[in-house]
């Protein structure tokens, strides 16, 4: 480096290496051995012909896509014209492996594969994998993702048999107009696009792929294209160093490969005005050359590009690349012409034997640090499999979640905390789909899809909702789509947040707020960058709370937003969403789930079932599988709503009795007669609410109520008891026509309280003790126990699928069926809960009547977990949580805890034997199960209706379906 650099650009560069230092000594491309370098790189040079050296310094575009014409003329200067290497383009990656072997078996000398895979090979190929545009890493706050993201991308370009890619593009992009740059730059922010660049490219080197700064002397400032014409660059060199050139100085410095040269008009680095970068000696030689003393290979930008071929004679522009200082000429626009004119320059000593010499041996040397010393053929078995990883998923999470840029936040909105008592509304705006974002919104909260044909209509409707969220999805397809916003779609947004507290939610270029007016109306604008559905989740997340807004603008949005800008917050523990492998679980091993509920339902244990597995506070695992019932019609899907049987123990009637405990309204040693009255001078009055919860207390384990409504002549329904339609003394509906007389639900107290209790005191599950608690809340409160939890608990959590009295708010077909009863109700169980009890108390009881989804069960369950604290809310102390959780009676084999139910103190019992004491859940009837694990921060749900089409069917159980399947949960934690 010369004297001549800044003081900054050198303090910054110390930095820089300082940081990077360490990973560069286990590089594989720090570590070659010099010695067989140079004996390998001058043995093939001198075994080359003049025209086989002057093939070498040509690297020909070939796509995998095209027809047999195209691909011919490749094999032919392969095989006759000892090109150095072959650039990829279109095409599918078992194609371009096939050509990749078929090429480099006909070469002499082996061929330097390279790729144009900015954001992976995904850019060009098919069948393969994204990752985030530069812009979106930009936004990024922790570079060791930058790093990984180089180091993934890389791992998939080797696996193909590139050896090097044409990245990175440390292009800084002080231009918002810039039609070619834009969302393939880090940013704006000079310091941030080095840091990023220089992370990137120490991925690459990890994963031994050459490395390739782009476009040199800097395409960043520009509003015009260079694939069209030829942008100038008009500033100052002292401009130009600082600015433009700053971030080559701290890769050269840590080993940079390459320099790619872009066809740039800078006047202020040379003479002769209007000479194209990628043709200036000045540029090439003078400055990168010796003024930054790069050492490295130096690539001309394709030969081909407009902005350099329009005033330029076939084979003058290469001539002039490689005499300027360029050792690869990129995409000679004419192969065969450009070959010739360079062998003649030799001859006439225009070109020396020096500098042929020199730009050979370094294209020689950039392959023997990319293994081509020997020929290695790309292995085409499992290529798909190995180019689309969960691992690279899994990455990719991580980036679009750390990228999330909340630059604006009013009053704190976000994230959105106040679930019980607010109406919201999602909007979506531009043209490309925006359900990922929808169902992901969903998952937390009641979202209505609102939309109009007229802004008035529009307007009218939202009149009734709290909060407004607008969607912009704008195509996610190339990083150079269209994101502005259209006039008719700015004067919408300005007039909706006008009337309406307003959140926008941008899935395209920050660059597409320039154009905006109004957003001062706006409460609350997070920018995402780009319309990928992994994107559209993790915003719905942060929106809501799961996750903390992290990233930061790498770019100026006029005056009201400079780059930088960006709130952090954090989570309010709402469950998150995302892979496996982000919390330790192997993707591989929870598959084997898939087979064991598969077979459960080819052999007829369940018609389907929903599937969740949460750990540390995200849902990793979240399927749904075969149908409602075995007809097949109506398949299981996210929103199916299960009976959960005897889950609604610990979902719903334990929570309230836990509060009452934790006010001191109740505690573990009050007694049945100090909660009811209806219980004094019974043989059940001095009970203990511990003692009932740990089913421990010699109640009876279930009274068949309804066997009294059954008429013994016919058996059927009594009409004493039952009429088809309600009436003021038949209200109480049972099933379809079947309406019982009122009195019946305060008689089950009466027979509950005259019961004979059990001879011995010992453990004995009952259903009685839940049973009494609901008339002992509803008397308490004066309310329903459907409102008490609504009111205290599902709504205030955002469990909008969960509830008693499921067809008073989803329709019939999303219910599942749980029997055919062709005892009692003699008809299809739909709609109405399963348990006979409860369905003579209207369907709300204290241990059966709730129905939900795998979803919110899990909300519920993490209150718990996570020791009483969801969504930013403390339902109960961690002290509660651990009283009520704990076995007091273990010593005499009663392994319950208060309410809930624990593992098994034996070798039987209701999980897998393979999870801690610490855990805690409980199973329905109707082949439900709800299970969280504080010591490993799991949760686990399985909802099914085993009970269809007829309740003796217990092959699920016999089977141990559900304890197989938290077996595998377990063998699946990595770490």
């Amino acid at each position: 480096m010369k004297p001549t650099s800044s003081p900054k650009i050198l303090l910054t560069t110390c930095f820089l290496f300082v940081f990077s230092v360490l990973s560069a000594q286990n590089n594989p491309l720090f570590t070659t051995d010099v010695e067989a370098q140079k004996k390998w790189v001058d043995s093939v040079y001198n075994s080359l012909s003049l025209r086989e050296k002057i093939g070498q310094l040509f690297m020909i575009s070939v796509s995998s896509g095209s027809g047999e014409t195209y691909i011919e003329q490749a094999r032919k200067y392969v095989e006759e014209g000892n090109i150095g290497g072959v650039i990829f383009s279109k095409g599918g990656p078992l194609r371009q492996a096939k050509l990749t072997n078929e090429f480099q078996k006909i070469a002499k000398t082996p061929l330097l594969i390279g790729m144009d895979a900015e954001w992976g090979l995904a850019m060009r190929l098919d069948s393969t994998f994204a990752l985030p545009w530069n812009m979106t890493l930009g936004a990024i706050q922790n570079n060791k993702l930058i790093e990984d993201a180089g180091a993934a991308i890389s791992r998939n370009t080797r696996r193909l048999g590139v050896h090097i890619n044409f990245a990175p593009v440390v292009d800084i992009n002080t231009n918002s107009k810039n039609p070619i740059i834009g969302n393939r730059s880090f940013g704006e922010n000079k310091i941030n696009v080095a840091e990023k660049s220089l992370a990137f490219m120490r991925g690459m080197h990890q994963e031994g792929i050459l490395s390739s700064a782009k476009h040199f002397p800097g395409h960043g400032d520009t509003d015009a294209d260079s694939h069209k014409i030829l942008p100038t660059i008009p500033y100052s060199k002292e401009r130009l160093e600082n600015i433009e050139l700053y971030p080559y100085y701290p890769l050269i410095a840590h080993g940079l490969s390459s320099v790619m040269v872009g066809h740039l008009n800078v006047p202020a680095l040379q003479e002769n005005r209007n000479t194209p970068s990628s043709l200036s000696k000045a540029i090439i030689t003078d400055l990168l050359k010796d003024q930054m003393n790069f050492n490295g290979l130096v690539f001309t930008d394709a030969l081909n590009m407009k902005g350099l071929t329009s005033n330029t004679e076939p084979g003058d522009a290469e001539l002039r690349a490689f005499l300027a200082g360029n050792d690869m000429l990129l995409m000679p626009e004419r192969l065969e012409v450009a070959s010739e004119v360079l062998i003649n320059a030799f001859k006439n000593n225009i070109i020396t034997s020096e500098r042929l010499a020199h730009s050979v041996k370094k294209i020689l040397q950039a392959k023997y640090k990319g293994g081509l010393s020997e020929k290695k053929m790309v292995q085409e078995n499992f290529l798909s499999e190995e180019l689309n990883t969960v691992r690279d998923e899994a990455l990719l999470e991580r980036l679009f979640e750390n990228a999330l840029s909340l630059i604006k936040n009013n009053k704190g909105i976000l994230p959105v905390k106040e679930l019980a008592n607010t109406r919201i509304a999602y909007i979506n705006f531009g043209d490309a789909n925006g359900s990922p974002f929808l169902k992901e919104l969903r998952k937390y909260a009641n979202v209505d899809w609102v939309s109009a044909v007229h802004l008035n209509d529009l307007q009218n409707k939202l009149t009734s909702y709290d909060l407004v969220i607008l969607g912009y999805h704008k195509s996610n397809s190339n990083p150079w789509a269209s994101y502005k916003f259209s006039a008719a779609e700015l004067h919408w947004i300005h007039q909706i947040a006008q009337k309406n507290k307003t959140i926008l939610s941008l899935f395209s270029s920050p660059y597409a707020l320039s154009d905006f007016r109004g957003l001062q109306e706006l409460e609350g604008i997070l920018v995402n960058y780009q319309n990928h559905p992994v994107a559209q989740q993790k915003a719905a997340q942060l929106i809501f709370g799961a996750i903390g807004a992290k990233g930061k603008l790498p770019v100026s949005i006029g005056d009201n937003f400079p780059e930088g800008t960006g709130y952090h917050t954090k989570s309010i523990q709402r469950l998150s969403y995302g892979l496996p492998e982000s919390v330790g679980l192997n993707s591989n091993e929870l598959s084997r789930i898939d087979d064991i509920i598969t077979e459960a339902i080819d052999k007829k244990m369940t018609p389907g079932a929903q599937i969740l597995i949460a750990r540390k506070g995200k849902v990793v695992y979240n399927k749904n599988f075969g149908y409602h019932t075995y007809n097949k019609k109506t398949p299981v899907s996210d929103t199916s709503i299960y009976d959960l049987a005897s889950l609604t123990k610990i979902l719903a009637t334990l929570p309230l009795i836990m509060e009452q405990e934790e006010n001191g309204i109740v505690n573990f040693d009050t007694k049945l007669e100090e909660m009811m009255p209806v219980f004094k001078n019974s043989n059940k009055a001095n009970i203990r609410l511990q003692d009932m919860l740990m089913h421990y207390a010699r109640l009876k384990s279930w009274i068949p109520f309804h066997i009294n409504t059954i008429d013994r002549k016919t058996r059927l329904p009594s009409k004493e008891y039952f009429q088809k339609t309600p009436s003021a003394n038949f209200s109480t509906k049972v099933a379809n026509e079947m309406y019982l007389r009122n009195d019946m639900k305060d008689s089950i107290i009466a027979i509950i309280r005259d019961s004979e209790l059990e001879r011995r005191l010992d453990y004995k599950y009952s259903d009685l003790p839940f049973h009494i608690l609901k008339y002992y809340l509803e008397g308490y409160y004066n309310k329903s126990l459907h409102e008490l939890t609504q009111e205290k608990i599902y709504k205030p959590l955002g469990a909008t699928h969960t509830g008693y009295l499921p067809t008073t708010k989803f329709p019939l077909e999303q219910i599942v069926p749980t029997e055919i009863d062709k005892l009692w109700r003699r008809q299809l169980i739909q709609g109405v809960v399963h348990d006979q009890g409860a369905a003579l108390q209207g369907g709300v009881g204290g241990h059966a009547g709730l129905f939900s989804n795998a979803n919110d069960v899990a909300k519920i369950m993490h209150v718990f977990l996570n020791k009483g604290i969801y969504g930013g809310t403390e339902y109960f102390k961690a002290e509660t949580i651990s009283k009520f959780n704990t076995c007091y009676y273990c010593d005499q084999d009663v392994r319950r805890g208060v309410g809930f139910d624990k593992p098994q103190l034996g070798t039987s019992g209701p999980t897998c034997n393979c999870l801690s004491m610490e855990s805690f859940g409980h199973s329905g009837f109707t082949g439900t199960f709800a299970w969280a694990d504080p010591e490993e921060e799991i949760v686990y749900v399985f909802l099914s209706n085993r009970t269809f089409p007829d309740a003796t069917n217990r092959t699920l159980i016999r089977e141990d379906v559900r304890s197989r399947i938290q077996k595998v949960i377990y063998e699946a934690i990595d770490f």
